[in-house]
């Protein structure tokens, strides 16, 4: 059987983003611990979650570079997180300075908001409806 154990997003830095992604957005720290030169192998988890850890990758490549820029400039999220009240999530996160490109939006089955990781990316959170 094939699952998913581990999923990255590309990062500007990596410091920062995990600053934001644990003093902001509320992950907690799994890995950390240098692989040569200046970058460092990050992995975050969801609280009470470690089945599943979030590698906050450097973004070192150039073509990389262009993937993550063009996805932005196309506001295209680059992933996506679940969240159990998203009006709730969006105000917590907005009081702490998060910057969204949508306000929670109901889509169908779901509804979805989107703000700038810090690191390059465009986030959305989902709930189910």
């Amino acid at each position: 059987m094939i699952k998913i154990k581990l999923t990255s997003i590309m990062v500007d830095d990596q410091a920062k983003a995990l600053a934001f992604y644990t003093d902001v957005l509320g992950f907690q720290k799994k890995q950390d611990f240098p692989v040569g030169g200046e970058y460092r192998w990050i992995t975050v988890t969801a609280p009470g979650r470690d089945d599943l850890e979030l590698t906050l990758e450097p973004n070192a490549n150039p073509a990389g570079k262009a993937f993550q820029q063009a996805m932005f400039d196309q506001s295209i999220p680059l992933t996506a997180f679940e969240v159990d009240d998203l009006e709730v999530e969006h105000a917590r996160l907005e009081k702490l300075g998060v910057a969204f490109t949508q306000k929670p939006t109901p889509m169908g089955a779901v509804k979805i908001a989107v703000f700038a990781d810090t690191c390059g990316n465009l986030i959305q959170l989902y709930q189910p409806t």
